[in-house]
């Protein structure tokens, strides 16, 4: 993943790829693309958009209040099989194109 393989040149390390998360037989519930580790120790929950250019907004664009909460709802649960969980972030990665443009601290948990 080119996402992946950047961020990685940027220094974070990959901790998962895809964690998924159902909420039940008739809800849907979340997914992070990519769960990485910073280099003071911060776990980074990333969204990866990806589109052919910048119409209709751009990647960064496309993602709405509810794929945040879903995106959201899969951390907390990543976070509960950690004993002590760490400082945490959501950033976006948006590739459109070639370009790959990094969105640190994109939104909150809130």
């Amino acid at each position: 993943m080119r996402a992946e393989q950047w961020l990685v040149g940027q220094g974070l390390v990959p901790v998962a790829r895809n964690y998924r998360v159902a909420r039940g037989p008739s809800a849907r519930g979340g997914e992070v693309d990519l769960i990485l580790r910073d280099r003071d120790g911060t776990l980074v929950f990333v969204e990866v958009r990806a589109r052919a250019d910048a119409r209709h907004g751009g990647a960064a664009a496309s993602i709405g209040a509810t794929k945040r909460q879903r995106i959201v709802f899969a951390a907390q649960h990543y976070l509960l099989r950690l004993p002590a969980p760490p400082p945490c972030r959501f950033d976006v990665v948006t590739v459109e194109g070639e370009e790959v443009r990094w969105i640190p601290a994109a939104f909150d948990a809130g």
